[in-house]
């Protein structure tokens, strides 16, 4: 992508509740995509992102502010310095912060969380001269940078993925933050009809599409499903709504029919002992590993090593290792919910299955393990070529970067 002199770009400040993330790298390909545009980037976050095992998050890590890891003392000076030299809209912040927490289930006390919070991001956003915030999910971060803009901040925009945004968009106000925002982001087509339904007409052109991405790295990093491939690779949080337990029964299912292979499960969660139980109920584990969290080259070589990734997802946004499979020509056994079929179309670039059907998965699955070759392998190609035309980081970046000038100009 060409340099062009940050001069000329708008200064962006991302926010988000922890970063970096093992989940969130697409976050930091973005991010890392815009500087190479010329954009420079204050990376912000509400909290730290915990555990990172990238040694391009360690990095990322380094390079972003995160206001509950400071001293309690200064943030509560800073906080209370913002809110009381601007007493006016201070009261209509309150009364947003009000609306916002009698339809949500986290109560006022956590609401008034976010507008201390607001007031101390406050005071670093002006003493960098940003003139845009743009936020990664509609939750906390986004009640943040609504309190900012009221409270005489810059305006933001916000990425909006789903499934936990669209499961609750009363008790996350979602309607709200759409309207205040300049623009908003969907991931897919999906998202963007679902954010419709929040706000008036007169709103919805605000809604614009912009896909999460995938480096070239990946692309670079291809290659032809191996002759010798027996493993079928879940990568995800061990959690309720990814599913892994009924893929276990499917995997269960598939072994029973005397089919070979193995399922790795890459990722680490508050599930995992339930299913690590739930294998050896099966007694198949000489047959199923979970790895814990890996890292994105490690993630990588999973993929290579794999005939497909399968994920058993119940809800999701649109998983961005389902675009990283695909750059590497793997094929995707995945659930027909949400944006996936809008990427992932069934038996041309793997497989999809309904949610919440153990035999559809299992059947899935046994295809993908007797499937020839060639056909896997004309699978993967097929895939590479959607994920690059619709998912690439330079053509999603482009488009942040058409939004971000057109809705800053003149800020």
């Amino acid at each position: 992508m060409p340099n062009t002199p940050s001069h000329t770009k708008p200064r962006i400040a991302y926010l988000t509740t922890s970063y970096p993330s093992v989940s969130h790298t697409f976050i930091r390909r973005e991010i890392q995509g815009l500087e190479q545009l010329g954009y420079d980037i204050l990376r912000l976050s509400i909290r730290p992102g915990g555990e990172v095992v990238d040694p391009a998050d360690v990095e990322e890590d380094a390079k972003t502010w995160h206001c509950l890891a400071q001293p309690k003392a200064g943030l509560t000076i800073a906080a209370c310095a913002t809110l009381i030299t601007r007493p006016f809209k201070t009261i209509e912040a309150l009364k947003l912060v009000w609306t916002m927490s009698r339809r949500s289930d986290r109560g006022l006390f956590r609401h008034l969380a976010y507008l201390a919070e607001a007031g101390v991001f406050l005071r670093i956003l002006q003493r960098e001269r940003i003139d845009h915030i743009h936020v990664h999910f509609g939750t906390n971060p986004a009640a943040v940078a609504c309190l900012i803009q009221i409270l005489g901040g810059p305006g933001y925009s916000m990425t909006i993925h789903g499934p936990d945004e669209l499961d609750a968009p009363v008790g996350f106000s979602l309607g709200d933050k759409i309207n205040h925002s300049r623009f908003t982001v969907a991931i897919t087509n999906f998202c963007g009809s679902q954010l419709r339904r929040w706000v008036k007409y007169d709103q919805w052109d605000k809604i614009k599409i912009v896909h999460c991405n995938v480096g070239e790295r990946w692309f670079d990093a291809a290659e032809p499903v191996h002759d010798d491939a027996q493993n079928l690779v879940c990568v995800g949080r061990l959690s309720g709504q990814k599913g892994q337990l009924l893929l276990v029964d499917a995997f269960a299912d598939v072994v029973k029919q005397g089919v070979p292979g193995n399922l790795i499960l890459v990722g680490d969660g508050e599930m995992r002992e339930v299913i690590e139980e739930h294998i050896a109920q099966h007694g198949i584990q000489n047959r199923v590993t979970i790895t814990g969290w890996q890292n994105e080259f490690e993630v990588r070589g999973h993929l290579l090593n794999a005939r497909a990734l399968v994920l058993g997802s119940f809800a999701e946004g649109l998983p961005v290792v389902i675009m990283e499979a695909m750059a590497l020509q793997r094929p995707v056994i995945a659930t027909t919910i949400n944006g996936i079929p809008e990427l992932v179309h069934d038996h041309q670039h793997g497989w999809l299955v309904i949610a919440g059907n153990m035999n559809h998965l299992a059947n899935a699955m046994t295809e993908a393990m007797q499937a020839p070759i060639e056909t896997l392998r004309t699978m993967g190609k097929a895939g590479q070529e959607r994920v690059r035309t619709r998912h690439s980081t330079e053509t999603e970046v482009q488009k942040l970067d058409a939004l971000f000038q057109e809705y800053t100009n003149g800020s």
